[in-house]
């Protein structure tokens, strides 16, 4: 199983951000608590180099908290700071706000110095499905950016204004051009950054999830699938069949991959 997947609108939206990140004071990462160091893009990495970044742990309902807590650490430097969050609260764009204007306190006191209430532009980036656009209208208090619960909605870059003069520019989720390490790649499918579409074997995929996340999540999926964690077990417990003698693999690998992006295995990260 050979994962890849780079779309067109991809390599038009790098180089939008690359362009646009000339002008913006702050970086705002969002990555997906449940894979956040396999959501960090290496090309974005490079584009946002000597920019203070905000890194957001967005998902955190259905992540392992402690387990991202260790993660998020190294990421706090005297350039860069982190939150943990879920975007699809309300109460999430306060904590945003007040982190951008600290990684862009420099600028401000400069202006204030002058008697000047300067704007701060912030940038939005991270891999598809990761929920940037959510945050993005969690800022603004109102629906401007496309959403949806599958990779690739976001097509194109827009600017908006949040209010206590910031700008924002959301940006469309972009991956690697080349994704060599197929770890990296598995957990970006399991999470939904990569198209379901693009795997021959949807139950490869599955039995490949259930023996990855069976080593540090054992008890979790067997208290959701049951003690034998094969596919062939799940379709005929959830009486999934096909005919008389045979079940359906692939509906019970599908069911497999939806409960745990839909948090109802529990709370889980593959890193």
């Amino acid at each position: 199983m050979k994962i890849n997947w780079f779309p067109g609108h991809m390599t038009k939206a790098l180089k939008e951000i690359k362009k646009n990140l000339a002008n913006v004071d702050v970086v705002v990462y969002v990555l997906d608590a449940r894979a956040p160091i396999s959501s960090i893009n290496p090309s974005l990495n490079r584009l946002a180099e000597n920019k203070p970044v905000l890194y957001v742990f967005n998902k955190m309902d259905m992540a392992d908290e402690e387990r991202v807590k260790e993660l998020a650490k190294p990421y706090k430097t005297q350039n860069s700071d982190y939150v943990l969050l879920d975007s699809t609260k309300s109460n999430s764009s306060k904590i945003i706000r007040q982190k951008i204007n600290m990684l862009a306190s420099a600028k401000i006191e400069k202006f204030k110095a002058k008697g000047i209430k300067t704007v701060i532009r912030a940038i939005v980036v991270g891999v598809p499905n990761s929920g940037k656009s959510t945050l993005t209208n969690n800022l603004c208090g109102k629906a401007k950016a496309v959403t949806g619960n599958k990779p690739g909605v976001t097509k194109s870059v827009q600017w908006l204004n949040i209010g206590d003069n910031i700008e924002l520019c959301d940006t469309p989720g972009t991956l690697y051009p080349n994704l060599e390490n197929q770890e990296v790649a598995k957990k970006l499918l399991f999470i939904g950054s990569i198209k379901d579409e693009i795997i021959v074997e949807i139950t490869e995929l599955a039995d490949e999830f259930l023996n990855m996340v069976g080593k540090k999540y054992n008890d979790k999926l067997t208290d959701r699938f049951g003690d034998d964690l094969t596919l062939e077990s799940i379709a005929i417990k959830r009486a999934y069949k096909l005919s008389k003698d045979e079940y359906d693999l692939e509906r019970a690998a599908s069911a497999v991959l939806d409960d745990f992006r839909k948090g109802r295995i529990g709370r889980i990260t593959l890193d």
